[in-house]
């Protein structure tokens, strides 16, 4: 069996891959260009990929390819349809990254709540230093415990969010698919309206594509903080940024861009640097527990299909 990795770049260089020799041959590449793409595959049976766009195009050459391992609970970059019809098996992970995000989540609301970059500023410009005062206490900042925080999405991440978030004494309302007993339940309107914390925690497809869109961001709070963890493109970067500028919302926390990586001409550009806003390199999902968590469960899903079980199986 010939097993490629495509772009193992983006899954950390402190990940190393021998779990997966005991399968047969390995071909490790840090990352593949398109133009590089058709010729690594051809003699592939299992292909492990993570951002990288498969289809028609360019699998057409695999005759041998039998499953795709995508190392990530999305499968937006995979052709569902050619693999199918080809016959082409496609796992994804489902939970291995659940900690890592709601994580991240919940620390880019507590920084954006208590302005930790505005503070931080103050004492490290030697302002705190100079002013010769023991307390400085602007801008305010306000307790989480009272606050409602909004849960687009309860999947795995979403119900552990919202469970640190009640901890923390938020009122928790969500919007999901499926009723959740737990939780009240709104639609995605009013939870835009009411919430002052929201986070964005959807898969991207037809139905998230801009689910928070100009208009529901301008239902938004002045004072709301909103945090997209999930996709890009499941909110209106453009109407965000613009909200942004406008002060029609408290701040942003932003792992995800509807490109990858941030363009130069991303909407975002306009608002780096400033202190409601947070950035990060879609990097919420890759604690090193969670990688290894990740490269597990690839592994397992190479096992079970190859002995006939749907293990986390998106194309059936």
């Amino acid at each position: 069996m010939k097993i490629v990795i495509l772009d193992a770049g983006t899954l950390g260089d402190d990940m190393e891959f021998s779990l997966f020799e005991k399968f047969g041959e390995v071909e490790i590449y840090p990352a593949t260009s398109e133009t590089e793409l058709e010729g690594r595959v051809k003699n592939a049976d299992v292909i492990i990929v993570n951002k990288i766009k498969l289809n028609g195009t360019n699998l057409s050459d695999a005759a041998n390819l039998k499953l795709i391992c995508v190392t990530a609970t999305g499968y937006d970059n995979i052709d569902l349809d050619y693999c199918r019809e080809n016959k082409i098996g496609v796992c994804n992970v489902r939970g291995y990254s659940t900690n890592s995000v709601a994580q991240l989540t919940v620390s880019m609301a507590l920084s954006l709540v208590n302005h930790l970059q505005s503070f931080n500023e103050y004492v490290v410009n030697h302002k705190y230093t100079e002013s010769g005062v023991q307390n400085y206490l602007k801008p305010t900042f306000h307790e989480i415990s009272g606050l409602t925080w909004g849960i687009v999405g309860m999947g795995n991440i979403g119900k552990k969010v919202a469970a640190v978030a009640e901890a923390l004494g938020a009122n928790v309302i969500a919007y999901t698919r499926t009723e959740n007993e737990m939780y009240k339940c709104v639609g995605i309107d009013e939870l835009c309206e009411k919430s002052d914390i929201i986070s964005v925690h959807v898969p991207l497809n037809e139905k998230t594509h801009n689910l928070i869109n100009r208009e529901r961001i301008l239902k938004m709070k002045k004072s709301a903080l909103l945090i997209n963890v999930a996709r890009g493109a499941v909110v209106d970067e453009t109407a965000l940024t613009e909200a942004v500028c406008n002060e029609k919302i408290g701040g942003i926390g932003i792992d995800v861009y509807s490109v990858e990586p941030m363009t130069a001409d991303s909407p975002y550009n306009k608002i780096l640097g400033r202190d409601n806003v947070i950035f990060t390199p879609h990097m919420a999902w890759g604690a090193y527990e969670a990688r290894i968590r990740c490269m597990e469960e690839i592994s397992e899903n190479i096992v079970a299909f190859f002995d006939g079980c749907k293990r986390n199986r998106v194309d059936c």
